[in-house]
């Protein structure tokens, strides 16, 4: 099934094709494909295509109007781009959308018509698509995190719920969990998470080891004064971190079951308990 990747890709070669272009003909080669009556497909030709985006797993194209059309793939649909003499392939084509410049082949590999195409007036109407999942690009670690543990779920289930995460399937669940060495029967309530910063332990996080953020400021500051007292930028040497912090949440670890052996407790600047 195309995902949050593969449909972005959709969207910014449809952009790049359609956007401004008037919608000539939307030809349904299956009657099933289009799941609304109201307003009549018939009312999105003539329309100029203002928008396209990526709702979800969803394809939208704004036009004229108020009008949106929504175009879910599913597992097997896919949209190929025609000239104006190509013929689009009889068997598996469900719709076509003719446009000046060419023409939007729909279609969807196998038996089961599970693709679909639905044509809606007005943001409130286009709203009932967006299942409310959060969109990963735009977010921060801190928010992914507070998703991720929204609900008591396997991994696997919480990155493939589109009321948590926007656009994330099987696909890509799996390519995450893979990357990240996690168990996708891990249950979300009982992650424990490391980070660099420490302030994320002091929050609730297992641990955190990484640069005492206050240290690094003062540094950055005296080399500031450097260059504000004559030095040259060009000349003054590259400074890392010199003071690291490792800092332990034993409560945390206790809600988790977790057991900290002694060498570890001993290593740690901050126990929080």
């Amino acid at each position: 099934m195309p995902e949050l990747p593969d449909v972005a890709v959709y969207c910014e070669a449809l952009a790049a094709r359609v956007r401004g272009e008037l919608l000539l003909r939307v030809q349904l080669k299956s009657p099933f494909v289009l799941r609304t009556a109201v307003p009549p497909i018939a009312s999105a030709e003539g329309k100029r295509v203002r928008d396209v985006r990526r709702l979800g797993k969803r394809i939208v194209l704004g036009l004229d109007d108020d009008l949106f059309l929504v175009i879910h793939l599913m597992i097997a649909g896919r949209l190929r781009w025609l000239d104006a003499v190509a013929k689009p392939p009889a068997r598996i084509a469900l719709a076509v959308l003719e446009f000046g410049n060419g023409r939007i082949a729909f279609t969807e590999a196998g038996t089961k018509r599970r693709a679909s195409l639905h044509l809606v007036r007005g943001a409130d109407a286009l709203a009932q698509f967006d299942m409310g999942g959060l969109e990963v690009g735009d977010s921060s670690l801190a928010e992914f995190a507070a998703r991720l543990r929204k609900e008591n779920h396997t991994l696997k289930r919480a990155l493939t719920d589109p009321r948590l995460f926007s656009g994330i399937g099987n696909a890509y669940s799996d390519e995450i969990l893979h990357r990240a060495r996690l168990s996708p029967l891990a249950l979300t309530h009982k992650l424990p998470a490391v980070t660099l910063f420490t302030d994320f332990a002091r929050e609730g996080g297992l641990m955190a080891y990484g640069p005492n953020l206050l240290a690094f400021i003062r540094q950055q500051g005296v080399m500031a004064a450097k260059i504000l007292q004559g030095a040259k930028p060009a000349e003054t040497p590259i400074e890392t971190p010199v003071k690291f912090e490792f800092v332990l949440n034993l409560k945390t670890a206790n809600a988790l079951g977790l057991t900290m052996p002694a060498s570890i407790l001993l290593r740690a600047d901050e126990v929080i308990e």
